[in-house]
């Protein structure tokens, strides 16, 4: 039994995709795997489930009619609470690395291209929910500015406001601020990711410096280390 298939009891994923055949599969393995999963065709279905239950992960499909899985996470990003949260893995069919770059950007925490083998998907979900739920985090509230970073509730502050992060978002601050002020490897703030290139990780600290710095392009708080990988300097 995988570590997935031993975590999976309880777990609530929603899938979104426009093919029925393909929703049907994706909902009949999931859950044979020991998932709760709740199926929706398209964005309008899934924006009302996402407006009234709660999901440990969504999995949207990028080409849709109507809205498509791009806008759907743009959207889920900006609602407030626990929601907009929400870990987002994507199905594309897309091969250019543009689109894939852009999902990321817009706050999903992976991507996977079709056509797929069904246990890759299990992997990668197994990967997504570790990093948002099972690794421990650090304690203690670390300013940046004019931004509090409370790594044990994973909550980031700015001027009084909350900031909303993508859960892959939070695992990486937290993993930067277990050492503040000391340069962290890129490749090993890359290893729980299904992309060791470290490419996805790249992508993260670009949307938090636009979160964090007042001049993203001269970075004050979170710091590339050249050859190394990046630092968090806490005030």
């Amino acid at each position: 039994m995988s570590l997935g298939h031993a975590n999976a009891r309880g777990r609530h994923l929603l899938v979104v995709d426009d093919d029925d055949r393909i929703r049907d599969l994706l909902k009949a393995y999931l859950s044979r795997a020991g998932f709760r999963v709740t199926a929706a065709s398209g964005g309008a279905p899934a924006r009302r489930l996402l407006e009234t239950l709660d999901f440990d992960l969504a999995v949207f499909d990028v080409m849709m009619p109507g809205e498509d899985g791009f806008s759907l996470t743009r959207w889920l990003r900006d609602q407030r609470g626990p929601a907009g949260k929400t870990p987002v893995l994507m199905l594309t069919a897309r091969a250019e690395s543009g689109d894939r770059i852009e999902g990321l950007k817009l706050g999903a925490d992976d991507y996977l291209p079709k056509p797929f083998e069904p246990e890759e998907l299990l992997l990668r979900i197994e990967a997504i929910l570790r990093r948002a739920q099972d690794r421990p985090a650090p304690t203690g509230v670390l300013s940046l500015g004019r931004c509090r970073f409370d790594a044990e509730r994973g909550e980031l502050i700015s001027d009084g406001e909350v900031v909303r992060l993508t859960e892959a978002e939070i695992g990486l601050l937290r993993q930067l601020a277990r050492a503040p002020h000391e340069p962290v490897d890129r490749l090993e703030l890359a290893r729980d990711s299904v992309d060791p290139s470290g490419r996805a990780v790249d992508v993260q600290v670009t949307r938090l410096r636009r979160k964090i710095e007042e001049d993203p392009k001269a970075p004050r708080y979170l710091q590339t280390v050249r050859g190394i990988g990046y630092r968090l300097v806490p005030d």
